[in-house]
């Protein structure tokens, strides 16, 4: 009986080799670290999300790779080339650049272009600066919102629109020498898009028209972000509305500030509508900027080498005179 018993006992456990249980373990996936788990599934949301990134940023950089880095390329390479646009074209290396910075009408459209700055620029900030001071003080209403209407409208109206509009009101028989005569000052009446004096000033004023709303709007949101707390503390300390402007609403308008001076400087050397609508660069040279200059050279003279050099000389204009107040304004921050 004792030999039946010891066949029906359950045989013994023996200890598995940890070599094999650990072998086991993995093979199952039982086991796995879940630091290691953790880092490969945060690496492969990695990788999606940047796919997922680069799908939304591929259409808008085919299409700024094909309207803005390819033409920028093509007109470097055409800068040293003497190209009429049709036939071969002859390698002349620099000499298109030093045309561009000896040749006095080239040099004359530049200086233009920099008095200009003046009237988009300097003209716009400071007339937006007081407006937007002004609005402030005002009381919500009615009045507030159409200051703020009226004063965008010249943003929303084409800029051909407006220098057609203006050419009127410039003529020697238009708005501006009607009210002239009207009050006694008819002696100043004259057709100020055709003085030689007058002309580029006359222009300069349109875009301190058109640009002055931008300025205003974009320098007014940028009071209301400011804390009334910092208003208040300037009160208090019996500050005036001067050292109240000075100490608290320039300081805090540095960004937005920076950004007016930068859009208008850019419009000061690259305009191009409001001119040839209303002067198309004359009389003479008076009112010629580097778009006049560019735009004969390549499709009235058929210099595309000359017009490709001046075109890559006024983006180095613009970037040197833009870089420096962005790089201003950053230190600032």
């Amino acid at each position: 009986m004792s030999n039946d018993v010891r066949r029906h006992e359950a045989p013994p456990l023996t200890a598995a080799a940890p070599g094999r249980a650990e072998e086991g373990a993995h093979a199952t996936g039982v086991g796995k670290s879940p630091r290691r788990y953790g880092r490969a599934s945060a690496r492969g949301d990695a990788r999606r999300r940047l796919a997922v990134g680069w799908l939304f940023v591929l259409p808008a950089l085919a299409f700024f790779c094909a309207f803005v880095i390819y033409p920028l390329i093509t007109a470097v390479r055409y800068s040293f080339y003497s190209w009429n646009g049709i036939g071969a074209a002859t390698w002349t290396g620099i000499d298109n650049y030093v045309r561009v910075f000896t040749d006095p009408e080239l040099l004359i459209s530049i200086v233009n272009a920099l008095i200009l700055i003046v009237f988009f620029t300097v003209i716009p900030v400071a007339s937006g600066l007081a407006l937007a001071t002004l609005i402030r003080t005002m009381r919500p209403g009615p009045l507030a919102t159409t200051a703020r209407t009226v004063l965008f409208l010249p943003q929303i109206i084409p800029l051909v629109a407006a220098g057609i509009a203006w050419s009127w009101m410039y003529a020697q028989t238009g708005t501006i020498n009607t009210i002239l005569d009207s009050v006694g000052l008819g002696f100043l009446s004259r057709s100020w898009l055709a003085d030689f004096g007058t002309a580029l000033p006359a222009v300069g004023l349109i875009g301190s028209w058109v640009l002055t709303g931008l300025c205003t709007i974009l320098l007014l949101t940028g009071i209301g972000k400011i804390d009334a707390s910092l208003y208040e503390a300037a009160r208090l300390d019996g500050a005036g509305w001067w050292r109240e402007f000075v100490t608290v609403t320039l300081p805090g308008l540095r960004r937005e500030i920076a950004v007016l001076v930068t859009i208008t400087v850019i419009a000061a050397l690259s305009s191009f509508d409001i001119i040839y609508t209303t002067t198309k660069g004359g009389p003479g040279n008076s009112t010629l900027v580097p778009g006049i200059s560019i735009f004969r050279l390549a499709f009235t003279q058929s210099e595309v080498g000359l017009a490709s050099a001046f075109g890559i000389v006024l983006l180095a204009l613009v970037l040197l005179a833009v870089l420096p107040i962005q790089l201003l304004a950053r230190e600032r921050d």
